[in-house]
Parts: structure tokens; C-alpha cells; sequence
């Protein structure tokens, strides 16, 4: 049975990169690490197609309620003057197609609300995926730097003399995947530039955290003044 999109959207959230690659053996982990955000990629592909047909959903149900409720009206007006006229059975036919479209007012309503509230649902589900793919980058770039660290650390212990050793191929190939990765993904693939982003990101966070702390207390400030 195919993955639901849910469960696919819960896995790769609660996922992590390294216990994916220490789950595989005899694959080559930045091979493992690339395709799991691909990955990610991909099921935002898949909640923004599902998006799409909810957005047309919920403006089908709104176009269709619009008309509702303006013939709704319209019957009304049309009665009273059927009323006025002494045509009851005008008044009648017009009071019995209210009662049709009073039935389906409801249901319209309903459809408009529960796509509404799938929207917000989906629209949760893709700034989620979005934020784990920028944490498993993060985690990427880590074992990235995690390996040149050791690599480093075993040219300091005499492999530097052995240029064409395993380590110095292993070293060549991860330099050869970063600027793959820089290419293919426009991001930088550096320890330092990952911290000077990850700065960033915590001056933004705090940034919007106090906002919505100013715009509380205004909507709180606004509501005493109202009462």
C-alpha cells in the first residue's frame, strides 16, 4: 500500500539525516543524505498538488454559496411583491425554491469551512517539510565537516606523506560533493557560512517571536478599550 501523504509528511519530519544514514550500510552517506531531502523536495511537490486541489475546491463551494445566497435574496424580494400583488401562487412557488436553496446553504458552508481549515493544514505541512529540509542541511553540512575534521586530524598523525592514500581519495571526493551540492542547490556548503546563517536565522526567530508579542498585546489593548 502506498504511503499516505500524512504518515510521508510525519516520517520525514520526525526523521533525522544521520540515523537514516546509520540505518543503511554499504551506501555512501552524502548518497544516503542527498536523496533524503530530495526526498523532502519531492513530498512538497506532493502537498502543494494536493493544495492546489483544495484552493479549487474551496473556490468552487464559494462561487456556488455566492449564487446561493444572491438567489436566496433575490426570491425574497420577489415574494414580497407577489404579496403585495395578491399572487399567492406566485408567493408559493418562490417560497418553496427558498426552501430548496435553505438546504443546500448549509452544506456550501460546511464545504467552504472544511476546505478552509485543509488549506491551513497543508500550508502547515509544507513550512514544516521546508524547515526539516533546512535542518537536514545543516546536519549535512555537519558530517561534511565532521569528515574533513578527521581527515585532517589523521594527515596531522603522518597520512599527509601518503598523498594518494584512501583518506586523501575520500578527502578529494568530499570536496568534489560539496561544490556538487553548492552547484545543485545554490547553498553554501561551509561550516562557517552555516553558522553565520544559523545567526541569522535566531535574529529573525526572536525577531517575529516579539512581534507577535506586540501585536497580542495590541489586540488585547484594542478589545479593553472596546469593552
Amino acid at each position: 500500500m502506498a504511503e499516505g501523504l500524512v504518515a510521508r509528511v510525519k516520517r520525514l519530519v520526525s526523521g533525522g539525516v544521520n540515523q537514516l544514514v546509520d540505518s543503511i550500510e554499504n551506501v555512501a552517506p552524502d548518497t544516503v543524505m542527498e536523496e533524503a531531502i530530495r526526498e523532502v523536495d519531492r513530498a512538497v511537490d506532493q502537498v502543494r498538488e494536493e493544495l492546489a486541489g483544495v484552493l479549487a475546491n474551496k473556490h468552487l463551494a464559494n462561487t456556488r454559496l455566492g449564487e446561493t445566497t444572491t438567489r436566496h435574496e433575490e426570491l425574497q424580494e420577489q415574494i414580497a411583491l407577489a404579496v403585495k400583488e395578491g399572487r399567492d401562487d406566485l408567493a408559493e412557488a418562490a417560497i418553496a425554491r427558498q426552501l430548496d436553496l435553505e438546504v443546500q446553504i448549509p452544506v456550501l458552508e460546511s464545504a467552504v469551512s472544511d476546505a478552509g481549515r485543509e488549506e491551513k493544514e497543508l500550508e502547515g505541512y509544507i513550512d514544516a517539510l521546508q524547515a526539516r529540509k533546512r535542518e537536514m542541511e545543516t546536519e549535512l553540512s555537519n558530517f561534511r565537516a565532521a569528515m574533513r575534521q578527521s581527515a585532517t586530524d589523521g594527515a596531522a598523525a603522518g597520512a599527509a606523506a601518503r598523498k594518494d592514500s584512501a583518506e586523501g581519495k575520500t578527502r578529494k571526493a568530499e570536496e568534489a560533493f560539496d561544490r556538487v551540492m553548492k552547484t545543485a542547490s545554490g547553498l553554501p556548503g561551509g561550516v562557517a557560512t552555516d553558522k553565520a546563517s544559523a545567526t541569522k536565522l535566531a535574529e529573525l526567530e526572536e525577531l517575529a517571536r516579539k512581534n507577535r508579542v506586540s501585536e497580542r498585546l495590541a489586540a488585547l489593548k484594542a478589545s479593553a478599550r472596546d469593552g
